[in-house]
């Protein structure tokens, strides 16, 4: 359904070094920045996309949203989580848990605020 998920940044480094580390948890390489300056990750056929705002104004999180990323074990969840924590992340909502559901979850916010969840899938 979708195509990417573009998210907002103050500080590119840092959102590269806080992404790189959590998306090579997952299996995933390092982010590649486009000619127009976006950092762009893709894995398993999805693309998040992190810019500073066009328009000039400071990056804001979005306040109810959260970015899900597919996680394809409880360790890669794990290795993630420590990996966001390490890398300028903040731990957020339950420590690293199983759902109801089966699913294996666990939440971050990235240093600029957005709130990310990896997950494997549910076996209910």
């Amino acid at each position: 359904m979708f195509t990417h998920v573009m998210i907002g940044s103050n500080n590119l480094q840092r959102a590269r070094e806080f992404y790189d580390a959590t998306f090579a948890a997952l299996g995933g390489g390092p982010g590649e920045m486009d000619a127009r300056g976006r950092l762009i990750y893709a894995h398993e056929g999805g693309r998040l996309m992190i810019t500073t705002p066009i328009n000039g104004q400071p990056a804001t999180a979005a306040n109810g949203g959260t970015i899900g990323i597919a996680a394809a074990s409880r360790d890669h969840v794990l290795a993630w989580h420590e990996a966001g924590t390490t890398h300028g992340g903040t731990a957020i909502e339950s420590p690293p848990t199983e759902r109801p559901n089966g699913s294996f979850v666990a939440y971050l916010r990235d240093p600029d605020g957005n709130k990310l969840t990896a997950r494997t899938p549910a076996t209910m």
